[in-house]
C-alpha cells in the first residue's frame, strides 16, 4: 500500500469523482484511476461503485477513509514539525476540544498566554468529547478542552470547571421579559438543545425529570450553537451550556438564567507522562482564567472531584443557583 495511492483515495472520496480528484492533485485523471484500482486489488475489495465517469463510495470506503485522513493529517503534522526543527522553531501548540469550548474559550486563552504567535503555531480542532480524548491517546494533540466524564487512566485532569446552563430566547419572545425563566416554563414550549445523551443532555433531562415535568425537544444538535440559531429563528427555546451563549454571541436573541441549576462540566487534560511544556503550562493556565472572567457562576473543582459531580447529575446547588442568577440577569448575547 502507497502513500500516493492514498492520497489518491482521499482526494476521490473528497471530490467525488476521479477527474476532480485528478485536478486536485495535480496528476492525469487515468492515472488517479490505476492508483485506485491499485489500492482496490492490494485490499481485495471495490472502493467505488463505477457508473460511467461517475463514482459512488462503498460502505467500505467510509469506513477506511476515516482511517486515511487520520493518517494523512498526522504525516502533515509530522512533516511541519520536521521543518520547524529544521529551522529551531517551537513546535506547533496543537489542541482539540468540542466546539463550544474551541470557540468561545481557546482563542480568548490563547490571546492571554503571552506566548509569541511569531514564534508558535497554533493548530485547533473542534471535536467531540470523544475524539479529543482519543486524539490525546494518539498523541496527535497536546491539550484537551472536553465536557465531562473524562476519566481515563491516560489521561491527566488537570481540574474541572462547572456552571449552570443558561436559556436563550428570540429578543421579542415573551420571555425573553422575564429575569429568570422557570423550568415549568420551559416545560410548556418547544425546547432546542443538544443531543449527546451521555454528557451534558443527560443532565438536562435528569432536571426535568426531577421537577416532575416532561421537556418537548424539538430540535436537537452535536453543536449547542446550532440550538441557539434556532432560538433565533424562533423555532424553539434554547437550553445550552454557557460557553456558546456568552462566549458567542448572537444577534437577536437573549440569555436568561434557569430557575434550577443545571450544571455544565469540562475538563482540561493532557496524555499522561508527556511533558508539559511552558507554552502548554500557560495554555492550561489561561483556560481557567478565561472561564471564571466569561461564566457566570463558575466553579473550579479539583481533578479528584470527576467523579463526585458526575455521581448527581440533577444536582441542585442552591448557592451557586442564586450567584449564577444574580450575574446572568439582564446579559443578553
Amino acid at each position: 500500500m502507497e502513500l500516493h495511492q492514498l492520497e489518491a483515495f482521499s482526494a476521490v472520496m473528497s471530490a467525488g469523482s476521479v477527474t476532480g480528484a485528478a485536478r486536485l492533485l495535480g496528476r492525469s485523471q487515468p492515472g488517479v484511476s490505476r492508483m485506485i484500482q491499485d489500492l482496490e486489488q492490494e485490499i481485495e475489495y471495490p472502493l467505488f461503485d463505477r457508473k460511467g465517469p461517475r463514482v459512488t463510495p462503498t460502505e467500505r470506503a467510509f469506513l477506511l477513509y476515516a482511517e486515511v485522513e487520520r493518517m494523512l493529517v498526522s504525516l502533515e503534522r509530522i512533516r511541519a514539525s520536521a521543518l520547524a526543527i529544521g529551522r529551531n522553531e517551537a513546535p506547533p501548540l496543537r489542541i482539540a476540544a468540542t466546539p463550544a469550548l474551541a470557540a468561545a474559550l481557546v482563542p480568548r486563552a490563547i490571546a492571554r498566554t503571552g506566548i509569541d504567535a511569531a514564534a508558535h503555531e497554533t493548530q485547533l480542532r473542534s471535536a467531540s468529547a470523544e475524539q479529543v480524548v482519543q486524539a490525546l491517546l494518539s498523541r496527535s494533540v497536546d491539550v484537551g478542552i472536553a465536557t465531562l466524564p473524562l476519566d481515563h487512566a491516560a489521561l491527566d485532569l488537570h481540574y474541572l470547571i462547572e456552571a449552570p446552563c443558561v436559556a436563550v430566547v428570540s429578543e421579542d419572545d415573551p420571555l425573553a421579559d422575564a429575569t429568570v425563566i422557570s423550568l415549568h416554563d420551559l416545560a410548556a414550549r418547544k425546547i432546542a438543545t443538544v443531543a449527546n445523551r451521555y454528557r451534558l443532555r443527560r443532565r438536562i433531562d435528569a432536571a426535568f425529570d426531577a421537577a416532575g415535568l416532561a421537556s418537548t425537544v424539538a430540535f436537537e444538535s452535536n453543536a449547542s450553537l446550532n440550538a441557539v440559531m434556532a432560538a433565533q429563528a424562533k423555532l424553539a427555546v434554547a437550553v445550552v451550556d454557557p460557553a456558546t451563549a456568552f462566549g458567542t454571541p448572537v444577534q437577536g436573541v437573549v440569555v436568561r438564567p434557569v430557575d434550577v441549576n443545571i450544571p455544565f462540566y469540562y475538563g482540561v487534560v493532557t496524555a499522561s507522562g508527556k511533558a508539559v511544556t511552558p507554552a502548554i503550562d500557560a495554555l492550561i493556565t489561561a483556560i481557567d482564567l478565561v472561564s471564571q472572567e466569561l461564566l457566570p457562576g463558575v466553579v473550579r473543582h479539583q481533578a479528584a472531584q470527576h467523579d463526585a459531580l458526575l455521581s448527581s447529575p440533577a444536582r441542585h446547588d442552591a448557592a451557586n443557583s442564586k450567584r449564577a442568577i444574580r450575574k446572568t440577569t439582564g446579559a443578553t448575547t
